[in-house]
């Protein structure tokens, strides 16, 4: 909106109004001066028709007052208003389209900025979640070695303890064969000493322990469950005196110093 500051164009608007007002009035009054007919005094009276009543004579009407001139002063002012209301609405409509750019240029910036961020979120997301990938597949490998490692490890064991099983079998089978052979002569020995009393039952069988040092040499002797009587007993003990020293066995791996013996002497 153009500013006036000095109230022309009301002033403008109000003098021509009044111009018109005024010219109005002028051409409504009318200036000739009215025909009135004589009246005679006399009581007399004459019949006028109309057509003998005189003419008026024409009323003049008057000349129009020229119009005043219009104030170019005042058209020059408001065109020049005009132009800088214009040139204002241009300045303003071009700030606008400049805020605007900028404003469009700005959140095209943040929406660029938005989507960079983005990506580089998923992008450290993907990273991470490949490190992680390669952590697990490193780990599963380890784990798989380990366990591989673990596995042989527990097989090479099991041959190895299988093979000291066998061995220990067959040590054991040859110390059985041994330790049989040593206590079949021990038995013979004792046997050799052994006086059968006239008490001894039939199938006489006695379990003698016997204590022994490494060389033979009988330290005590004592019967255990034995089915003959105190005579047979006091027989068995001495017999073993007698064997002693106790022969040593083929195999010295056998060899107990505490010996359980069943004594079956040959009827």
């Amino acid at each position: 909106m153009i500013r006036d500051k000095h109230n022309i164009v009301p002033l403008f608007l109000a003098a021509v109004f009044h111009v018109l007002i005024f010219g109005g009035l002028v051409l409504a009054i009318d200036f000739s001066s009215p025909a009135y007919p004589a009246v005679p005094l006399a009581i007399t009276a004459t019949l006028i028709t109309e057509a003998d009543l005189p003419k008026a004579p024409p009323v003049e009407e008057p000349e129009p007052e020229p119009q005043p001139e219009p104030d170019t002063s005042v058209e020059d002012r408001i065109r020049a208003e005009e132009v800088r209301r214009q040139a204002d609405m241009r300045e303003e409509q071009e700030r606008i389209r400049l805020e605007e750019q900028a404003d469009q240029k700005r959140r095209q910036e943040e929406a660029a900025e938005r989507k960079r961020r983005q990506e580089q979120e998923v992008e450290r997301l993907r990273a991470e979640a490949e490190r992680k990938r390669l952590e697990d597949i490193e780990r599963q490998q380890l784990e798989n070695q380990r366990l591989r490692l673990e596995a042989e490890e527990a097989e090479l064991q099991k041959r190895r303890q299988a093979e000291l099983d066998a061995e220990d079998m067959r040590l054991a089978a040859l110390s059985a064969n041994d330790t049989m052979r040593w206590v079949f002569a021990l038995q013979q020995q004792i046997a050799r000493n052994f006086v059968l009393p006239a008490s001894a039952p039939e199938n006489l069988e006695c379990v003698v322990h016997i204590r022994q040092l490494p060389g033979g040499q009988v330290v005590s002797v004592e019967v255990g469950r034995c089915n003959g009587d105190e005579s047979v007993r006091r027989a068995i003990e001495a017999a073993v005196y007698k064997a002693s020293p106790l022969p040593s066995p083929d195999n010295p791996g056998v060899f107990d110093r505490d010996l359980r013996i069943t004594f079956k002497p040959e009827q």
